[in-house]
């Protein structure tokens, strides 16, 4: 990337009631270096991309940068923290307006669908996160910007029946559903046609939330999860 186009992304910020000049400007240096180390860690890779070029994109000293930020690793997860968020809030946009907890299952997971097939998304979060941040970490910021909406779908679907489910077992079914959401979004990523690979996930979670609905139609009662007594 020329420094000419990654200085495009250099956000102009407007006056911010009661900031100073000081507090604007450094508002404006950390989401500059923000936006240039998203471009380019989804260009080239985290390992491809230096602090000196992002620097440079930014237009900024490394001695600014490393007024916000504590290196490259601290950087890379505002960064991921950033695309996770925006993940998140598309997802929760095609969640309202639906009353029909299947309809509000179906559009979540295709908002889903489509952020997975997002360039950044898959680079920075997807390919890199893990390796970056680590298991642990990773899995903790995934988990608060998009298990939320992942355990409102669910309990949708869940109160969709009579079913008297408390706390834990909602909690262990979102659970469940959000490991096959991010096994679901590696796959397709990962997989040479993404849109049929999208197609094939959307067909297969189509089917669960058809047995669901055909349980909670008929006033079955779901399995106690209890073994059944030896002969």
């Amino acid at each position: 990337m020329s420094k000419s186009s990654v200085s495009k992304l250099v956000p102009r910020v407007p006056g911010v009631p009661g900031a100073n000049r000081r507090q604007q400007y450094s508002a404006s240096t950390k989401r500059a270096l923000i936006d240039v180390a998203e471009e380019l860690f989804t260009e080239n890779g985290y390992a491809a991309t230096s602090l000196d070029t992002i620097v440079a994109g930014a237009e900024v000293t490394k001695g600014a940068l490393y007024h916000h930020f504590s290196g490259k690793q601290a950087l890379f997860e505002a960064v991921f923290e950033r695309v996770e968020d925006d993940a998140a809030r598309a997802i929760q946009k095609a969640l309202k307006g639906h009353r029909d907890p299947w309809e509000k299952a179906t559009a979540g997971l295709r908002a889903f669908l489509t952020v997975v097939q997002e360039p950044r998304y898959r680079r920075i979060v997807i390919q890199e996160g893990p390796s970056v941040l680590g298991y642990e970490r990773y899995r903790e910021q995934e988990e608060r910007s998009t298990f939320a909406n992942v355990l409102e779908i669910v309990r949708s679907v869940l109160h969709a029946g009579e079913w008297e489910l408390d706390e834990d077992l909602q909690q262990t079914f979102a659970r469940i559903f959000f490991g096959a959401m991010s096994s679901a979004g590696e796959s397709v990523s990962s997989a040479p046609d993404p849109i049929q690979a999208a197609t094939n996930v959307e067909t297969a979670i189509s089917f669960i939330l058809a047995g669901f609905r055909a349980l909670a139609e008929s006033g079955a009662e779901l399995p106690s999860g209890e073994l059944p007594d030896e002969a």
